[in-house]
């Protein structure tokens, strides 16, 4: 398997100086500048690839090439927004990047509730605590029927935590949620930190009405309009699963196991439509036998993201550490190197760990952290290729 890394462009504060001597091979970015529903120019994406390669690399996969809100709710601007994505492929093909990941996620990406939980070992990680989460969702965004979602137990919870919350932590929470995990992946909430809670509101208005056959119905869609673009210029999309695998907040979620996986690549059944197999966000769904998806999935997987969560009680989830945790990530590096020798795959939410909390990195995309976590891959996969 090809060993990636996710790079934020110019201004991340990890260098590709600092990749190429920690044994990356490929770089997983995007054009982080271009308005979200504006096509590539072909000129914006050479100076990135160019710029990659001058520092020994290659620009492996695109991570993320967005798709637009509107195209996901069924907007009336969505034939134009999908025009601009098909330009963008067939630039980035020319180019020669031929393996493009984007998600079909409503209004949020990836969800924690706290960026720091401590670990016995004095390293952090990324945590999901479903009542914080409730709490969240019943008392500060105060969503219409939101406590119909919780069972009567969880709700009690929710009420006892009102009684001791406080000022600050409620704050946390709105910039947890809202701000600090989607600032840097979701154009949404780049400009509009003022009012996140109100923007939040506002998003979530747009699929009203949209449930999970009318939200399977526009991502056919989609797929029908770009993946003949995709199979013209030899390109592999790949879907990212939802994160976490279930529905949050009302909306629907329409990547979370295998009936969903089976549901989209046959919607389109094409070669360029394909997954990108994320063990962490798939791991973190009590329903799904990760290294069973592995083995069902593998022959339509053209990118893979190796990390782990540890299930804990009540619904709630932390990032393991990438040799422990609800996916067995020895297994599926056997899976997916049988099936693939040349996968790119990259690993994913790292620790805090050493001098990282003393750096601005986007949350998870930590380096020493990201960098133990590729030690232990590497390691995994040669021990692996020898057995092969």
């Amino acid at each position: 398997m090809e060993k990636t890394w996710r790079w934020f462009g110019k201004n991340d504060v990890i260098t590709l100086d600092m990749l190429r001597q920690i044994g990356v091979e490929g770089i997983v970015t995007s054009l982080h500048d271009i308005k979200n529903g504006d096509s590539w120019s072909s000129e914006n994406i050479l100076e990135i690839k160019n710029y990659i390669e001058s520092h020994g690399l290659r620009w492996s996969v695109v991570e993320s090439l967005p798709v637009s809100e509107s195209i996901k709710y069924g907007g009336t601007d969505r034939d134009i927004l999908i025009e601009n994505y098909k330009t963008s492929l067939e630039n980035l093909s020319k180019a020669g990047i031929k393996t493009v990941c984007y998600n079909f996620m409503p209004v949020i990406d990836w969800i924690r509730t706290d960026l720091n939980y401590k670990l016995p070992d004095g390293t952090i990680t990324l945590f999901f605590d479903k009542i914080r989460f409730a709490y969240f969702d019943c008392f500060i965004l105060k969503r219409l029927g939101a406590e119909k979602d919780y069972s009567p137990e969880e709700m009690q919870q929710v009420l006892e935590l009102d009684k001791t919350i406080t000022a600050e932590e409620k704050n946390e929470l709105i910039q947890t949620i809202i701000v600090k995990t989607q600032g840097f992946v979701n154009e949404n909430f780049k400009n509009n930190a003022n009012e996140p809670v109100e923007l939040f509101r506002k998003l979530l208005a747009l699929y009203d009405g949209i449930d999970k056959n009318q939200l399977r119905a526009n991502l056919k869609y989609f797929l029908e309009q770009v993946i003949p673009v995709a199979e013209k210029w030899g390109v592999n999309l790949c879907i990212h699963p939802d994160d976490p695998p279930f529905s949050v907040l009302g909306l629907p979620r329409i990547v979370t196991g295998e009936e969903d996986i089976s549901w989209f690549l046959n919607a389109v059944d094409s070669p360029n439509n394909g997954l990108t197999f994320c063990a962490g966000s798939l791991s973190a769904g009590t329903h799904n036998n990760v290294t069973d998806l592995a083995l069902k999935f593998a022959s339509r997987t053209h990118f893979v993201h190796l990390r782990s969560t540890e299930l804990l009680d009540n619904g709630n989830f932390r990032e393991a550490s990438h040799l422990s945790g609800n996916a067995d990530l020895v297994e599926l590096v056997r899976i997916f190197t049988k099936e693939n020798q040349n996968l790119p795959m990259r690993v994913d939410h790292g620790k805090l760990m050493l001098d990282d909390a003393n750096t601005k990195h986007n949350p998870g995309y930590s380096f020493y952290g990201r960098m133990y976590a590729l030690a232990q891959v590497s390691g995994i996969m040669a021990a692996v290729n020898k057995g092969l």
